[in-house]
């Protein structure tokens, strides 16, 4: 990640996750064209002409102060602190899924959004697979071949979302598709 954007604990590399990507267009908060906009999800009731730049994001102008939106559901955030909550939905940016994007929770703290990924990148990670695999049970996928041809597949018409703990480290995933 370039060392001139914020730093965003709970997404550390929106470049690579595409979330913000360099552009020469003006952020619809600060008016100003900073050479990087925002790319991913802005939810709101207001009508926003524009997106923003990674500034007015991690300070919270644009999504508490100005906007009255998120960037992020908060559906799956449960058992954070509210500061961290509102970190997460205002001032880290989202990233792009084919469902709504989510977050997930371990050791009581949000987990950091890593990147899609698809079989191969998430078999790296044993403890994200096994989650997802008991996650996926618990979904209702009783069919330990279907489950598992499933998986094996991630990557073709369907990912998962992998991310890691700010506390201890352990990877998460959940599955994507459209």
């Amino acid at each position: 990640m370039s060392a001139d954007l914020p730093f965003f604990r709970y997404h550390p590399d929106p470049l690579a996750s595409g979330s913000v990507r360099a552009a020469p267009e003006t952020c619809a908060c600060c008016k100003h064209n900073t050479g990087w906009i925002y790319t991913a999800t802005f939810y709101t009731a207001q009508d926003v002409s524009g997106r923003f730049c990674p500034w007015c994001i991690a300070d919270g102008s644009a999504a508490a102060e100005r906007f009255a939106g998120e960037f992020t559901d908060s559906y799956g955030l449960d058992g954070v602190s509210e500061d961290v909550l509102h970190e997460v939905t205002r001032r880290i940016p989202g990233f792009h899924a084919w469902q709504d994007p989510r977050r997930l929770v371990h050791c009581q703290d949000a987990a950091a959004f890593v990147g899609e990924v698809g079989y191969t990148e998430l078999a790296a990670h044993p403890e994200a697979l096994d989650q997802l695999r008991a996650d996926m049970r618990i979904d209702g996928w009783h069919d330990e071949n279907q489950l598992e041809h499933f998986l094996a597949n991630l990557g073709e018409g369907a990912t998962a979302m992998l991310l890691r703990c700010t506390v201890c480290g352990a990877h998460l995933a959940y599955a994507d598709a459209s």
